[in-house]
């Protein structure tokens, strides 16, 4: 076996990924580790923006009470506050780095509203902020010493001894290798391609939730899956997110009899947090309606607005000023995830989490538009101090006969069984028969499965299942039809041990 030693090893190269690793580099060798080219992850494709409060009339504690409503009782408020108060700071460190927000015409940062925020907040670069961040903070590491990038290289298994995380085991140019280090940093985003709808990019099978729990990580939230309200009702996976921006520019949703029927679910109509909205297209499409985006009133401010989004829908022969977008809710966003403290720190010495990866509960049950990349910049900078001050450790030898990863077939028949399986029992509308049924399912799926990449997912799978049925109850982004109300007796997180936790 291969071993090639370092610092530091980060799985992820989206933007908590290269936040971390920039940070990072200040205090010893870097090696970021990504399974596919290190462009395709989820940060590319967000469009709205990143929410910071640098309004004139904005203000932290603003961001922070915005946070906790969307979150419905289920935020860590002090993470949050960290979140928020960080945020202005974050925003500066990107200027400096290079990001080109969008500016108005008196030189200010052009801020956009998104649902659930009280005022415009979101910091954007057209509707492609995501894209813009990610070659920003790729730029800036090649020009940073000390790190090195490898794509297409697979992670296994984490590396323990006595108790510390020492390393990653991966697959790097067809030979299993042990990236050995002082620190590893979990940065894989999230787990949307286990469900039959989703935004995400096909890098995201939860392969970070599923190392950290069979190394004995503690995981949380399990059950809180964001499910973005407004996804091109068009192609397949990933499907054509369309920005949450779009609403927050005056577009509504309206059904196929035309009808406005937002105002019937929320006060906030459009611009209600994203589980209401979703669930609300849901009934429309339950009682035979279609559902569509009207963003006809913008009349050619959307192509200027919204320019990628534009020439997208053009593709696919939908002309946005002149005709509603067929929409429909898809799998965005994983809430829960690895139980971090508020520098990263998980539950094993040695190993950190940052990103969609982590849990640090400033999200709750349902997170706030744009607070994503927010959470990647604020938490990578705080992973990075936490490995600063990590002593070195060498790890015990692994064994050479550990096995290769088996590559996913896209045709398997058991990942479409997974997905529709998750996407039909698992999804927005939930009850404890459905969830029981697809239980029995992802485990009979599981038997047998080689692929690591599926086997991941039906992991990943399994445990979001198992912590769905274990709530009774509707909150955020949960919603259990046989428990319809929110019940005060679980207004509390949802811990899941890790495999080997004693």
């Amino acid at each position: 076996m291969r071993v090639i030693e370092t610092d530091f090893v980060i799985v992820g190269a989206g933007i908590a990924g290269l936040t971390a690793a920039l940070w990072a580099a200040q205090h010893g060798e870097v090696i970021i580790i990504t399974k596919d080219q290190a462009h395709n992850c989820n940060t590319a494709l967000a469009q709205g923006g990143v929410a910071a409060a640098v309004g004139k009339n904005d203000s932290p504690e603003l961001h922070l009470s915005d946070t906790l409503s969307a979150g419905a009782g289920a935020c860590r408020p002090d993470a949050v506050r960290l979140l928020t108060g960080e945020a202005p700071q974050a925003i500066q460190t990107l200027l400096e780095w290079g990001v080109q927000f969008d500016f108005t015409e008196t030189g200010e940062l052009a801020l956009a509203r998104e649902g659930a925020h009280s005022l415009a907040r979101v910091l954007h670069h057209g509707d492609n902020t995501g894209a813009e961040i990610w070659r920003t903070l790729y730029q800036k590491l090649q020009q940073t010493a000390g790190i090195s990038l490898l794509p297409h290289t697979y992670a296994l298994e984490l590396s323990l001894n006595q108790g510390c995380c020492t390393g990653v085991l991966a697959e790097f140019q067809g030979e299993i290798t042990h990236f050995s280090s002082r620190g590893v940093v979990l940065a894989a985003g999230g787990c949307g391609q286990i469900f039959g709808r989703t935004t995400n990019s096909s890098p995201s099978t939860g392969d970070g939730l599923a190392l950290a729990w069979r190394a004995g990580a503690e995981l949380t939230d399990l059950e809180f899956i964001q499910f973005h309200p407004t996804a091109l009702d068009r192609g397949s996976n990933p499907l054509f997110l369309i920005s949450e921006a779009v609403r927050g520019e005056g577009a509504v949703l309206v059904n196929s009899q035309g009808a406005k029927f937002m105002p019937a679910y929320h006060p906030m109509a459009d611009l209600a947090p994203r589980d209401v909205v979703s669930r609300a297209i849901v009934q429309e499409q339950s009682e035979g309606r279609e559902v569509f985006l009207d963003a006809t009133a913008l009349g050619a401010k959307f192509a200027r607005r919204f320019p990628n989004i534009y020439r997208t829908l053009v593709g696919y022969n939908i002309d946005p000023l002149h005709q509603p977008i067929p929409v429909t809710p898809a799998a965005h966003f994983m809430i829960g995830g690895i139980k971090t403290d508020s520098w990263g720190q998980t539950n094993i010495r040695g190993l950190l989490a940052c990103g969609e990866t982590a849990a640090t509960g400033v999200h709750g049950a349902n997170r706030l538009a744009s607070n994503s990349l927010l959470e990647g910049l604020v938490f990578g900078r705080r992973v990075a101090l936490v490995l600063a001050r990590l002593e070195h450790a060498r790890p015990l030898p692994q064994p050479a006969e550990f096995p290769g990863a088996k590559a996913l077939d896209p045709g398997d028949p058991r990942l479409t069984a997974l997905q529709d399986t998750m996407w039909s029992k698992v999804g927005i509308i939930r009850d404890g028969h459905k969830l029981e049924e697809a239980s029995r399912t992802l485990l009979e799926l599981q038997a047998g499965a080689e692929d690591f990449e599926l086997h991941n997912m039906l992991q990943v799978a399994r445990l979001i299942t198992s912590a769905a049925l274990n709530r009774p109850e509707s909150r955020g982004s949960h919603f259990r039809s046989d428990y319809p109300v929110s019940n005060l007796a679980w207004q509390h997180r949802h811990f899941v041990p890790g495999r080997f936790s004693a």
